[in-house]
């Protein structure tokens, strides 16, 4: 599962009192479930709550949730807080005991419009509404949720085709929030892309927890491949498809060859690496090693020259040494990444790793700074080789939009939605700049 660099909860722009606004934290998922939730709110009638929906990813992420529900307690001293999310599910006895804290809701419940009908019909200021907890963190049985709409703003919309995850990382929590690997049918996902492509949306995003195992549950077992040449297929107007995180190892051939043949297939992915080191990947119970990850890049650079690639990496797993730290250093030169989400290791409760002996606090805080610089790097680099080319780019809003690549870009006299050509004429910092053709 691809997490998103953490959300600032103290940047985020606090609505007026009455509306119904949602706070994200962690992976693209989220952001889906958040605003369906806020759509579910709304239609519910709910007027002035604060929805927050959490990540356990690390403790960090859990602590600014925590954050973030003060905040808002502070900001909006007469809304409705619903905690919601990975966190939630797994500790909601934590978060139910936050004085801040109205009504905490599993990861099943905040996909079901009756909950927010219930809510609405509590009537009740947020000291009059009763406290839920949510079931046990094995009882997540919901499936990966009927579309009830695809989340989208004026550039993509976001699509989640599946939930959950059936392998168990010894440093991953999110299988217990999330429960089993479940699909959405082929069927289902096909009709929602031709919904949002009636509506003008120029790119969906596929997205889920464990993608590649789309299908594992459906009938017949399709593979993810299937599933994005049925989308093109039968969705010939859609001008664009993306998918997010993937696994390294579980690309079928029916993809690859997409990604060689399809323009309408953007030639980006981010793939769930997590570390450069056989010894620590084994320890941390991935399916793959490092000659996996570099054949695999390889093999798709070879189908598609302009294939970028982006990776999550763990510094400071337990037991890694210096040598085993600069494996994951050398992996960001050696495959040619561009977009790095880089995450200090700590210990998540109920996972194996926890028991492991732990690396140094300083020390993993001094190594995730260190795989940052190599990503800045990394990603200047990238951006440095666009630069006299001429590129597409989709404007996700005024003056601002993303290439193919989905390297971020700055063109004048733009606006959000539009599909553009343009020279790229410069870069700065993490973006390029360009000119409109």
């Amino acid at each position: 599962m691809t997490t998103l660099p953490p959300l600032d909860p103290l940047e985020t722009p606090w609505p007026r009192a009455g509306e119904v606004e949602a706070i994200t934290l962690g992976c693209r998922l989220n952001l889906y479930e958040s605003e369906a939730m806020r759509t579910m709110a709304s239609a519910a009638g709910l007027k002035d709550v604060v929805l927050v929906n959490t990540c356990a990813v690390t403790a960090e992420a859990v602590r600014q949730g925590r954050q973030a529900i003060r905040k808002a307690r502070r900001e909006r001293p007469d809304a409705m807080i619903v905690v919601t999310g990975c966190a939630a599910q797994i500790d909601p006895a934590m978060f139910a005991a936050m004085p801040e804290v109205d009504r905490v809701i599993g990861n099943a419940e905040k996909a079901d419009p009756a909950v927010f009908r219930a809510l609405a019909a509590s009537n009740g200021g947020p000291n009059q509404i009763e406290r839920v907890l949510v079931n046990d963190i094995m009882s997540v049985r919901d499936t990966a949720g009927h579309l009830i709409d695809g989340v989208q703003d004026r550039a993509r919309a976001y699509v989640q085709v599946q939930n959950g995850c059936d392998h168990r990382c010894t440093f991953c929590v999110i299988p217990f929030g999330r429960g089993n690997s479940r699909s959405v049918p082929a069927g289902e996902v096909v009709a929602m892309i031709g919904r949002l492509v009636a509506n003008g949306v120029p790119e969906v995003v596929l997205s889920g927890v464990d993608m590649t195992s789309w299908g594992a549950d459906l009938p017949g077992q399709p593979v993810l491949g299937e599933l994005v040449a049925r989308i093109l297929k039968l969705v010939p107007d859609l001008p664009r498809l993306r998918l997010s995180s993937v696994d390294a190892v579980e690309i079928d051939e029916t993809l690859f060859r997409l990604f060689a043949e399809e323009p309408r297939l953007m030639p980006h992915l981010h793939l769930s690496l997590q570390h450069g080191s056989d010894l620590i990947l084994k320890r941390m119970k991935r399916r793959h090693i490092r000659a996996d990850a570099m054949a695999l890049v390889a093999r798709l650079r070879s189908a598609r020259p302009d294939m970028a690639f982006g990776a999550d990496l763990i510094a400071g797993f337990p037991t890694e040494t210096d040598a085993q730290f600069e494996e994951s250093m050398s992996l960001v030169d050696d495959i040619g990444l561009a977009f790095l989400h880089v995450f200090p290791y700590s210990p998540r409760p109920q996972t194996p790793a926890a028991k492991m002996p732990q690396v140094d606090k300083v020390i993993v805080k001094e190594r995730a700074a260190k795989l940052r610089g190599k990503g800045e790097l990394a990603l200047a680099r990238f951006l440095d080789a666009q630069i006299g080319t001429s590129q597409r780019v989709l404007i996700e809003r005024p003056g601002l939009g993303r290439l193919d690549s989905f390297a971020e870009i700055r063109v004048e006299r733009t606006f959000a939605g539009q599909t553009v050509n343009a020279a790229v004429t410069g870069r700065n910092g993490g973006h390029l700049v360009g000119r409109l053709l």
